[in-house]
């Protein structure tokens, strides 16, 4: 074959690859406005899920769907800090045995929402909420506070790594429903 035949071929393969290397996105390429907006409503509809407590089913665990399987995690809340997924859990399972539980008709109702995506597998999410409800004794009664988690995505899924949740203080609990009682362990309060 002729050099001038290859000619041919050469464009063909070279144009070839600058329209495959056109259709492919660089890692680091920086984020669409839109690749930000379905991260942001990914991990809201996450959170939102997690927390709703009108579902039927084991609420703890559903909490705990936010978290890594394995691996540790960091939380802060009530002036504490754990890094154990085990500590999590412990800490999510006594806010539903001394504060969740005892909450008649309760909504979880979200106030405030600021997510920054940091890039394609990282973001920070802080939101305030507030959790009417009724007392054991039919009262009405409020929990709230705010929460701010950091969510890397591993394996294609995201998760909270590092949380730090505060409640808003109450004014004069009255009842085993109100976030800081004596009765209510520190860890992971809501």
């Amino acid at each position: 074959m002729s050099t001038t035949s290859n000619i041919p071929r050469l464009v063909r393969v070279l144009a070839g690859l600058l329209l495959l290397g056109g259709c492919t996105r660089r890692a680091d390429a920086p984020l669409s406005t839109a690749e930000r907006s379905a991260i942001a409503d990914t991990l809201r509809a996450m959170i939102v899920s997690a927390y709703d407590l009108t579902k039927p089913g084991d609420r703890v665990a559903r909490m705990m769907s936010l978290y890594p399987p394995t691996g540790s995690v960091v939380s802060a809340s009530g002036g504490r800090a754990s890094v154990s997924r085990d500590s999590l859990s412990a800490g999510i399972r006594a806010f539903w045995e001394y504060v969740g539980q005892n909450m008649r008709d309760p909504k979880w109702t979200w106030d405030e929402w600021h997510i920054d995506v940091l890039s394609r597998d990282a973001a920070v999410v802080t939101a305030t909420y507030h959790v009417p409800h009724l007392t054991p004794r039919g009262e009405p009664h409020t929990i709230a506070g705010a929460m701010t988690e950091v969510f890397q995505r591993r394996g294609g899924r995201w998760n909270v790594v590092q949380e730090h949740l505060s409640d808003l203080a109450q004014s004069a609990p009255d009842d085993s429903t109100a976030a800081g009682t004596s009765s209510m362990p520190m860890e992971h309060q809501h």
